[in-house]
């Protein structure tokens, strides 16, 4: 460790970014900080450098990146920010003709960001569904280049800064993961399933499209320095255009995802901390808190409305949030739980029977398969010829 002064110190390793737990770990490379070379300052207390010398977590520690946006936007970066996007989209005619002279394009788009002249293009919309009906923005190959090298610089840094029980879209999470979660600690709350666990389950009503966009900016601000990074990060937000100005972000955009759980991280930081809740897990605009006590998770919702409307501009979704017990099963991502085993949803045996009922492809078959095994369907796997 090198200092640099009695109470500011420059870190030599650079933490593991890419593990997200109740402290930040002295463990390894990240490679989102070598790959960019941020360098990671913090100002401690004597005790924090106290316990950092023992090789204990860090804490008491305020934590500020300082990015170089020069080092960002090398075309370096660019390249690898071109070879993490193309990943499954090979194919894609607009992607080949960007890359029959990608070099030149890598150029010219690193011109125009050093220049600061990058403007972000429009998207082009269409509707999923998945179940209900989604309208995705797709942006072009050049802005999403631009997205994921904006995703590979700022990351790491706020991942770190997330709850562990945060499972949407990040490393080493996912929506397994969140379930494996809640059955452990529904098996916890109800002392191996001996007495009853009460489960709050709630939703954010239109979520992406209520996202404040000057909140959200005001949050990243504090933590990041360079002001031609905001500007970058100002570029990509207002280049969605939701029909109500300065709120909202396009579903589709790979930088979206890290912003809606930068946004509601302040929602897990104010469970966490002043509500001191313990069993809460949250995927996207879901989130489950349980309990032992059913008084305790209705107190709970009068209080999270305020929050969500004061502090973020969000609402509940007055028409899922819920309160039942873990015995009567509660839906989550997809699952039916119960103690002692899961079930698929009973629309999605009724979507995956229809599906079946005509010859399909070996892909989606295989994909269906996979889905099942994640639950207890044997039953159901062996009706449809997927076992």
């Amino acid at each position: 460790m090198r200092w640099q002064s009695p109470r500011l110190f420059r870190i030599t390793r650079y933490l593991s970014c890419c593990r997200a737990c109740s402290g930040v770990p002295w463990v390894g490379f990240c490679r989102f900080c070598t790959t960019l070379g941020i360098n990671l300052w913090f100002s401690a207390t004597a005790e924090s450098v106290a316990e950092l010398s023992g090789g204990g977590r860090i804490r008491g520690m305020k934590v500020k990146l300082v990015h170089r946006f020069e080092e960002i936007i090398k075309v370096e970066n660019l390249l690898r920010a071109w070879q993490g996007f193309i990943i499954g989209k090979r194919k894609r005619v607009d992607v080949q003709t960007y890359g029959a002279q990608l070099m030149d394009n890598l150029y010219a788009l690193h011109d125009d960001l050093s220049q600061q002249t990058y403007c972000h293009g429009s998207y082009q919309a269409f509707k999923v569904t998945d179940p209900k009906p989604r309208q995705i923005h797709k942006a072009t190959v050049r802005d999403r280049v631009v997205h994921h090298l904006l995703y590979q610089a700022i990351y790491g840094y706020f991942d770190c800064r997330f709850i562990y029980d945060s499972y949407s879209c990040r490393l080493d999470k996912g929506a397994h993961r969140a379930m494996d979660r809640f059955n452990l600690f529904a098996g916890t709350v109800s002392h191996n399933h001996t007495r009853t666990c009460y489960v709050l389950k709630g939703d954010i009503r239109k979520f992406f499209a209520s996202i404040d966009l000057r909140l959200l900016v005001g949050i990243m601000r504090p933590s990041i320095e360079d002001e031609s990074l905001l500007w970058l990060i100002g570029q990509v937000l207002a280049s969605f255009n939701s029909g109500k100005p300065g709120v909202g972000l396009p579903l589709g955009n790979l930088t979206s995802q890290l912003f809606s759980n930068i946004y509601l991280n302040e929602l897990d930081k104010y469970i966490k901390q002043e509500l001191q809740i313990k069993y809460y897990i949250r995927y996207a605009d879901d989130f489950v808190i349980l309990s032992d006590n059913r008084n305790e998770l209705e107190d709970i919702v009068p209080l999270l409305q305020d929050f969500l409307e004061i502090h973020l501009k969000l609402e509940l979704h007055p028409q899922k949030v819920f309160i039942k017990t873990y015995n009567s099963g509660v839906d989550l991502l997809g699952w039916v739980h119960f103690p002692h085993y899961r079930q698929i949803r009973t629309v999605t045996k009724r979507r995956i029977d229809k599906r079946l009922s005509i010859p399909a492809k070996s892909a989606i078959v295989n994909s269906y398969r996979g889905l099942l095994s994640h639950g207890d369907s044997y039953r159901l796997r062996q009706r449809l010829n997927l076992i």
